[in-house]
């Protein structure tokens, strides 16, 4: 079991927490000043700087670690990265299996202006109902009657009664269920 930490312990981990985030935060600003002068440099000189072999250059079984220093800009280390993954036989054959291997953001696959009948919690429900509609408006056309024919086949039949039951009114009164609380016991 864990003792509850008093006052002094708690002020004193906090004091230790904002000196490792000012340290940080120091390190940060050292890296991105520094990311501000390399962004001005082109990118054999960077290359030089940090005495790095040309990343569209790296053959097989070379070291690829100098790239990955918080010191060289993301560009350089992209391309020392994206070599790799050429010379590499198991990153640069991708077998199909991949489930989301596939860009479905591309914006030229998107039709503009597309219209549906979906609704979103309703489903198709406003194109059914159209359709049902136009085949109601079709319908008594359909059905239109000869003149020659027999008045009494045309009347409808009356429909025969629907004899509806109706239930007792029994007011069933819900509890809310009472809340239940979880009691460990530790034998020591």
């Amino acid at each position: 079991m864990t003792q509850a930490r008093d006052f002094w312990s708690r002020r004193k981990a906090a004091v230790q927490a904002e000196a490792e985030a000012e340290v940080i935060a120091a390190e940060d600003q050292a890296i991105a000043a520094q990311q501000a002068e390399l962004q001005e440099k082109s990118d054999a000189e960077i290359l030089a700087e940090f005495n790095l072999p040309d990343p569209d250059q790296l053959q097989a079984g070379d070291d690829v670690s100098g790239f990955m220093a918080k010191a060289v800009p993301d560009r350089l280390r992209r391309r020392a990265l994206r070599r790799l993954w050429r010379l590499n036989p198991v990153l640069a054959n991708v077998d199909g299996l991949v489930d989301y291997g596939e860009d479905y953001t591309d914006a030229a696959c998107v039709i503009e202006n597309i219209s549906t009948a979906y609704q979103v919690g309703k489903g198709m429900l406003a194109h059914i109902e159209a359709l049902a509609a136009q085949a109601e408006e079709e319908q008594p056309e359909e059905d239109t009657a000869e003149p020659d024919a027999d008045p009494e086949l045309l009347e409808e039949p009356s429909p025969t009664p629907v004899i509806v039951a109706v239930a007792e009114d029994t007011e069933e009164v819900e509890l809310a269920p009472t809340p239940r609380r979880m009691k460990f016991e530790f034998e020591g």
